[in-house]
């Protein structure tokens, strides 16, 4: 009997992967071409050590530790070591994020649907489902990593040998395996896919959180985080193995209570229960948009929280840069572009530009909530009452909206309150509110994308995604890297002014508006004659 479960096991690990087969490749490929250009980028754009030992005086400052961690070979930036440096957390990330979705899709999202319920019917144990899909989590973090790896080291670089690259790779590979660890814990305990995915975001947040704290401050802290053990492998610098086995030991231990978890609790439910409800709802409950509110209430939340420590987190390394900016003649050439604004304030540009990219996340999720009850057929039954669907997708459309401001707003207040104990000569809150709220036409243009898709290729919402990361890429890395300018203008991101060092420009703050509004009322005639099942 053991035998013919665990080879149920592996046809349904199999199962998963041809599920899935597209989304992997995808993953992989894109996370490893990634990889891949930025180091053919960086070999071209700093050819000789004199230009990598530059761009390494730039690098040593608080708040660039704080988003890519410190640099542990900043005395002699060889090749391998400006790639490690500036790329392995930003991957690490993405490789969390992959590993956090594919979990949920194949564990809690699949019993919310049902799915697991036909699975159980079948001859298989009560940990068939989530030991095939932590052995397919596994096998793709493997691959990523072993493609990563050797793909770094066929580039042939004297400075990115095969031990190095094998441990970028290791790191990487790791990191998913961890946070897939994690997935697997709070698909046990929260009672929906929804929560599921809410948890283990917050969990990713603050192991970034920390990260940056202990690396500006207090590395004590960076040890309590997986995100920290990535950084303190020192690839192509010192290479230490030892935090990937830490990793992977730890992913371990987390997987063995989630397994232990799993078996204990009856289908469909959580160890967190959700909170009972009243007996009446309440008149705005009964409304499209109270309806709306209250199944976003929890990642509203916990984002708004998250928002504001990523802003404090931003404001608390404010202090020291004027200092440093006086004393760096290269980054001071590099950084001043207006005689009128102060070095601190220049920087807030690229902060905002980052925090307002962060922010998008959140809004995408409230509109593409939307989109989530389609596929469970919920919205079915509010439209067979007195509801429209232009009264249905508006609510999901006017919390998204909201929530873009709510976040902005809450960066901002993080940022400025902390940044009040820290500098001698604190910048003025309507100066870094403007450079926030400056970005909201671009956050709009995503949204209206978002709801064009809904409405009109529901399938292809996922491009949204991927648009969002090639605009992270090409306006935070494309000064760096040196991409043509026109990259970046192909991003609504590309095309905000940077306030408070330029003047607001009312005309392309104007063609964003008009383009998201353009996008969404397209989005409103797409959802209204559409198959709703679409």
């Amino acid at each position: 009997m053991s035998t013919h479960l665990h080879d149920n096991k592996g046809k349904l690990a199999r199962f998963i992967l041809r599920r899935d087969r597209v989304r992997i490749l995808m993953w992989i490929a894109s996370i490893a071409l990634i990889c891949l250009m930025v180091a053919l980028a960086f070999s071209d754009l700093y050819p000789t050590q004199q230009d990598r030992m530059a761009m390494a005086e730039t690098m040593k400052n608080p708040v660039m530790t704080a988003m890519v961690g410190p640099g542990y070979g900043l005395s002699n930036y060889t090749l391998g070591a400006m790639m490690a440096h500036e790329m392995l957390l930003f991957t690490a990330v993405a490789v969390a994020i992959m590993s956090i979705f594919l979990v949920v899709r194949h564990t809690r999202k699949d019993e919310e649907r049902g799915r697991l319920e036909v699975i159980r019917s079948l001859p298989v144990g009560r940990l068939t489902n989530l030991s095939s899909t932590m052995i397919v989590a596994f096998g793709v973090n493997i691959l990523l990593a072993l493609v990563t790896g050797l793909g770094l080291f066929a580039l042939g670089y004297e400075t990115m040998d095969f031990q190095g690259s094998m441990l970028f790779g290791a790191a990487l590979g790791a990191t998913g395996i961890f946070f897939s660890g994690v997935t697997a814990l709070f698909s046990q305990l929260s009672e929906s896919s929804r929560g599921a995915v809410g948890y283990s975001f917050a969990f990713l947040g603050l192991a970034y959180l920390l990260r940056a704290v202990g690396d500006v401050s207090n590395e004590v802290l960076s040890w309590f985080s997986p995100l920290g053990w990535a950084l303190r492998t020192e690839v192509y610098v010192n290479n230490h193995w030892g935090p990937v086995l830490l990793t992977v030991g730890a992913a371990i231990c987390i997987m063995g209570i989630a397994f232990y978890l799993n078996s204990v609790r009856d289908l469909e439910a959580g160890f967190i229960p959700a909170k009972p409800g009243r007996k009446t709802a309440s008149a705005f409950l009964q409304s499209p948009l109270g309806l709306a509110v209250r199944l976003l209430r929890t990642s509203i939340i916990i984002w708004a929280f998250s928002m504001f420590i990523i802003g404090a987190s931003y404001g608390s390394v404010l202090g020291d840069l004027e200092t440093f900016f006086e004393t760096n003649e290269i980054f001071k050439q590099m950084l001043s572009v207006a005689g009128k604004s102060s070095m601190t304030e220049q920087f807030i540009t690229v902060l905002m530009s980052v925090i307002s990219m962060i922010c998008t996340i959140p809004v995408l999720q409230m509109i593409f909530k939307l989109r989530g009850e389609e596929k469970r057929n919920h919205t079915e039954h509010l439209l067979t009452r007195a509801v429209s669907r232009n009264r249905l997708i508006g609510s999901f459309l006017l919390v998204s909206v909201v929530v873009s401001v709510i976040m902005q707003l809450l960066s901002v207040v993080g940022m400025w309150s902390v940044s009040l104990s820290v500098m001698d000569d604190p910048i003025s809150f309507d100066r870094v509110l403007s450079a926030a709220m400056i970005y909201l036409p671009a956050i709009w243009v995503m949204i209206g994308i978002a709801v064009f898709l809904i409405g009109f290729i529901p399938k292809a919402t996922g491009v949204t995604w991927l648009y969002l990361g090639y605009s992270f890429f090409v306006v935070y890395l494309g000064g760096l890297m040196q991409f043509p300018k026109w990259m970046a203008k192909l991003s609504p991101f590309g095309n905000v002014p940077k306030v408070p060092v330029e003047d607001i420009n009312m005309v392309s703050v104007s063609v964003l508006t008009v383009i998201a509004l353009g996008l969404m009322v397209l989005g409103f005639i797409g959802y209204r004659n559409k198959n709703i099942q679409g």
